[in-house]
């Protein structure tokens, strides 16, 4: 998704605040999840119960429509025990399919980054989910030889994380 939305926007290659660099990309583990994409999707969505599932992002606020902000509490995987507000702008929703948040660059905070979580059906009671996130700009690369490998555990805590819920519910739906 992230790959094809950039190929959409080639100028943004050269662009030095926010161009793309495939090698500051961090690509989570893919789990295959026994439950339907519908699930999945609703599962990123309830973003009040993500501290119930989410060892990464303990607190998400949204409106979830493009453009709005949310505003996360993110578990700091490089200083263990602390806690990071992170603010990011919805910028892409195909439901059951694609959610993406992004932090565009500003002078303030020239580190622009493009999250997307990928949910791909494999069949009426299953999917796979993996997520990406695209470092930009300039100061991508560097970004990424900084953060890539929390962010990649982070990421992979989370995709491993989401299947275990998602398969709980869709278990606990068809019981009920």
């Amino acid at each position: 998704m992230l790959l094809d939305w950039m190929k959409s926007h080639p100028s943004l290659e050269a662009d030095p605040q926010s161009g793309f660099d495939p090698d500051a990309v961090t690509v989570s583990v893919t789990v295959d999840i026994a439950a339907p994409a519908r699930v999945v999707w609703a599962v990123l969505c309830d973003m009040p119960r993500y501290n119930e599932w989410n060892p990464f992002c303990v607190r998400a606020e949204s409106e979830l429509v493009m453009g709005a902000a949310v505003n996360m509490t993110l578990v700091n995987y490089a200083v263990p025990g602390t806690l990071v507000p992170n603010c990011e702008y919805i910028c892409a929703l195909e439901p059951e399919k694609l959610i993406s948040w992004e932090m565009v660059y500003s002078d303030f905070w020239p580190y622009p980054a493009r999250r997307d979580q990928v949910i791909e059906a494999t069949g009426p009671t299953s999917c796979r989910y993996f997520s990406t996130d695209a470092f930009l700009g300039t100061n991508g690369i560097h970004v990424f030889r900084f953060a890539g490998p929390w962010v990649k555990r982070a990421f992979d805590d989370s995709a491993h994380a989401l299947k275990a819920r998602a398969e709980a519910l869709y278990a606990a739906e068809k019981g009920a």
